[in-house]
């Protein structure tokens, strides 16, 4: 999976909580997300007022939850997983489970995106 095509997964799945991402799908999702704040707070710093900020944080908050559960599916994980795991030792899990490669083959939250993309 390229960027664009990472990017148009996470806007046209954004409330599907159920399937399964693949690391590139994941990862690509962070650098979109961070390449617009920086781009947006640079808008912001230059315009004086707090504005593409906000508004790009509240369009990405729901794919962005939406792709981390997905992403937590691949490793066969439940999603509930990322609401116990917040706190700061919880990030870091996270994200190495994040860059762990999925399970291979369907599991119980469906088939492999790495074998139908």
């Amino acid at each position: 999976m390229n960027f664009g095509q990472a990017i148009a997964s996470g806007f046209s799945n954004y409330a599907n909580f159920s399937d399964r991402a693949c690391r590139s799908e994941y990862w690509y999702w962070v650098l979109f997300t961070f390449l617009g704040m920086l781009v947006t707070g640079v808008i912001d710093a230059a315009i004086g007022i707090p504005l593409s900020y906000p508004i790009f944080l509240l369009v990405i908050f729901l794919p962005g939850l939406a792709v981390s559960v997905r992403r937590l599916h691949d490793l066969s994980l439940s999603g509930w997983t990322l609401v116990l795991l917040i706190p700061v030792i919880g990030s870091i899990v996270l994200t190495v489970w994040y860059c762990m490669k999925g399970t291979e083959g369907p599991n119980r939250f469906g088939s492999d995106p790495w074998r139908t993309a």
